[in-house]
């Protein structure tokens, strides 16, 4: 009976030893930190769902790997010092080393973090990775600080490599300047060649260009320096659509800015007259436009306001209509005065001879018969060609006999037979 029992477990044994082995096999227990050049947000995402005694194990093997390539940076230093070797080689192998080590550093404080996040002790992983890197955190005095200070600004994890990304992340932005700069300038020099492009759409295109290159200046600066940029702008997508309800107004003036730029109802310099303002343009921004007054006032229109009302461009034709009105009395001679007008018109110079000037009697009015008289001209020239015939035709009526009636009234009174008036006061 004994026998039969135990030859039943020793086969119930051999049976279920190659599962537990092949299930062994199947899932072995791994660790992130058997990768050291694991991507970061991959470690974040990894340690995410792990528990506490499961990170505290992660932990633990990070510092492992990091006390490892401590170790093997000491070495090699101490090599140096003994002039052991090829000094040349074990230098260029001492900055790959540092450049491992700050990559482990990096992630053994995601691993810690995740730890301390679960309610794990981190004290002891943050002192070893503050001394690793030269810092002491239990410093008080000012002249322990002061050594602290001064050996982590001399370690090559420490201040030296905070100047080297300082020094990397200067010049990469100074270069993408002077790109900026030169590109800028060439971009110029070609929108002037261009006459069918507005000076409204060829300042926005320098200004952009601009702005775009030391855009991506910025971001080649910063993953230079060893910031995720894809995590940045992942960052930034998501508050843009936060933004985008708190400013819905500037929104809608940027979306009007385009448009203006992109239709063009004016360009910089015309004279215009839009919501409610009158004067030249002065510049156009994807915010707002910005108008000089005709009396010399500065008058900055939301663009969302000037896209949505009624925009009239004063200068935007090369030619215009000088419109004037000039009346003359019921008594006067209405041939003569055709005449008059008829040559002052021809004989100024600005007038245009096409389209022809029209000079009509127009009206016979309360006080006046009125002639109309609408000649054309540039439209630089409106306003010259306005004051010259209104001057010369008041001189040649004046001349010729011909009067420029004021309004004026006939009273008739009619006082009933018997009436007695009274008499006037002396």
């Amino acid at each position: 009976m004994i026998s039969r029992f135990f030859s039943l477990a020793f086969i119930l044994f051999v049976s279920a030893s190659p599962f537990a082995l092949a299930q062994d096999a199947e899932s072995p227990a791994t660790s992130t930190a058997s990768d050291p050049a694991i991507d970061k947000d991959i470690l974040a995402l990894s340690l995410d769902p792990l528990t506490k005694d499961e990170l505290s194990i992660e932990v633990a093997a990070w510092v492992d790997v990091l006390e490892e390539k401590s170790k093997e940076i000491s070495q090699a230093e101490i090599k140096i010092l003994k002039n052991e070797g090829d000094e040349k080689a074990i230098r260029a192998d001492l900055i790959k080393l540092r450049e491992e080590k700050s990559d482990i550093i990096t992630r053994a404080r995601i691993a810690v973090e995740a730890f301390e996040v679960k309610g794990g002790d981190v004290e002891e992983y943050n002192k070893y990775i503050a001394a690793v890197i030269g810092i002491d955190p239990e410093a008080n005095d000012l002249a322990t600080r002061w050594n602290t200070l001064n050996r982590w600004l001399q370690s090559e994890d420490g201040g030296i490599k905070w100047l080297v990304n300082s020094l990397k992340f200067i010049f990469v932005m100074v270069v993408f300047w002077f790109i900026s700069y030169f590109a800028t300038k060439l971009i110029r020099r070609t929108l002037e060649k261009q006459i069918h492009i507005s000076a409204l759409l060829k300042v926005f295109i320098n200004k952009m260009s601009r702005r775009a290159i030391l855009l991506i200046g910025l971001i080649v600066a910063l993953g230079t320096v060893g910031v995720n940029v894809g995590a940045a702008l992942a960052l930034i997508g998501g508050g843009a659509f936060i933004l985008a309800f708190a400013l819905q107004d500037t929104l809608g003036n940027f979306a009007a800015g385009l448009m203006l730029i992109i239709y063009r109802p004016f360009d910089v310099g015309n004279a215009v007259e839009v919501g409610g303002v009158t004067g030249n343009v002065d510049s156009v921004s994807l915010v707002s436009t910005v108008i000089r007054t005709f009396d010399n006032k500065k008058v900055i229109v939301p663009n969302k306001k000037v896209w949505g009302e009624v925009i009239t461009n004063i200068t935007g034709m090369p030619t215009r209509r000088v419109d004037m009105i000039f009346g003359i009395g019921y008594g006067d001679d209405t041939e003569k005065a055709q005449e008059i007008l008829e040559r002052i018109v021809s004989e100024n110079e600005l007038v245009l001879d096409e389209p022809e000037p029209a000079i009509h009697l127009h009206e016979l009015a309360d006080s006046s018969v009125n002639f109309i008289c609408r000649p054309w001209a540039a439209t630089a020239d409106h306003w010259t060609v306005y004051w010259e015939i209104t001057k010369r035709v008041k001189k040649e009526f004046d001349a010729a006999g011909i009067s420029i009636p004021y309004p004026q009234s006939d009273v008739h009174l009619h006082i009933p037979e018997g009436t007695k008036l009274p008499a006037p006061k002396p």
